[in-house]
């Protein structure tokens, strides 16, 4: 089978080898779509905390059963995604149903080799029915679940003023499930063409763009008073550090992405505010079947959402293009 291999920062390889072989209580997955994602790039670029080369990459994972344990709800030719996160049920974390930081964790594509490539075998508990969505959506529900983890972590609730920083696909995942929540969304990004989506495609209302008087726009926006709950998803240090400066007093400041150093921030901007921080990493089973509905309901634009695609074998080629800003990509998806 193929399988490309992130062998070090930039450097991306081809190889050839056999299907794996199911273990005791694996399902063989025929890999057919492959979302990209911020880890990727991150992984790509040498900026991901989590991780060891050589790597296969590629979490975001829809497919077909080729093989499944006796006693599995799958059954050969069931269409299926993959939930990345493989846990190991036992830790503190997940004896408290919190399987998305695991103390053990095993991500697809990060702390062990993903799908990208043709075959892919997973334990089965972590493969589940598509339930009549496409694969192009299927492969679509990780990011968002992301985002609705996200939501679900900063208790967002109907009328509340909320900030999400960063219109990446995070931000923008976040941006629609506080929207669905019945929150008043504003978007913070320095990116025009990824502002407009979120006005056009999630009909964010309000919309402001990085640069000077940039913090007196969304004070406006919010009455003066900054907003309840503010979402970063830059993976920006700097972005992370002045985004607490937007939380309004008793509000909440989430970090949904992740850098390799450490962020700071004054303390007495903390204090004053007395404001609940919060990581958010992942996400569980309950945040997948909240995306599957929203999907099935027609509330997710997806179509609007997957702006790029290629084969396997043109990923290579493709992947240093779709960095750069100017590409304009929300979530491409990969073919196998």
């Amino acid at each position: 089978m193929k399988s490309i291999v992130c062998e070090a920062p930039g450097q991306l390889r081809m190889v050839h080898g056999p299907i794996p072989v199911a273990a005791e209580g694996e399902v063989l997955m025929r890999v057919r779509r492959i979302g990209v994602c911020g880890t990727d790039m991150h992984i790509f670029r040498g900026t991901q905390p989590f991780l060891s080369y050589p790597r296969v990459m590629g979490h975001e994972l829809s497919g077909e059963v080729v093989t499944a344990p006796p006693g599995s709800e799958l059954a050969p030719g069931d269409q299926v995604y993959a939930m990345p996160y493989l846990s190991c049920g036992s830790c503190v974390a997940c004896r408290k149903g919190k399987t998305n930081c695991c103390s053990r964790i095993q991500v697809l594509g990060v702390h062990r080799d993903g799908g990208m490539a043709e075959y892919l075998t997973v334990p089965a508990q972590f493969l589940f029915k598509t339930d009549g969505i496409s694969l192009d959506d299927a492969a679509m529900l990780e990011f968002l679940a992301i985002g609705a983890h996200a939501v679900r972590r900063g208790s967002v609730e109907a009328g509340q003023r909320v900030l999400v920083v960063g219109a990446g696909p995070i931000g923008v995942a976040v941006a629609l499930f506080a929207s669905l929540k019945g929150a008043n969304v504003a978007v913070l990004d320095s990116r025009a063409d990824r502002l407009a989506f979120c006005k056009d495609a999630l009909g964010v209302e309000h919309v402001v763009a990085v640069g000077e008087g940039d913090k007196a726009a969304l004070q406006e926006l919010s009455g003066g008073d900054f907003f309840d709950v503010v979402f970063d998803a830059t993976g920006n240090i700097k972005a992370m550090e002045r985004g607490l400066e937007f939380v309004a007093h008793g509000g909440a400041y989430v970090l949904v992405s992740i850098v390799p150093d450490r962020i700071s921030f004054a303390d007495p901007e903390f204090h004053k505010r007395e404001t609940t921080l919060l990581g958010s990493r992942n996400a569980t089973a309950d945040d997948f079947r909240e995306v599957l509905a929203a999907m099935k309901a027609g509330l997710v634009p997806t179509r609007l959402m997957n702006t790029h695609r290629a084969t396997l074998d043109d990923f290579i080629d493709v992947l240093p293009q779709w960095m750069e800003p100017s590409a304009g990509v929300i979530k491409a998806i990969v073919e196998v």
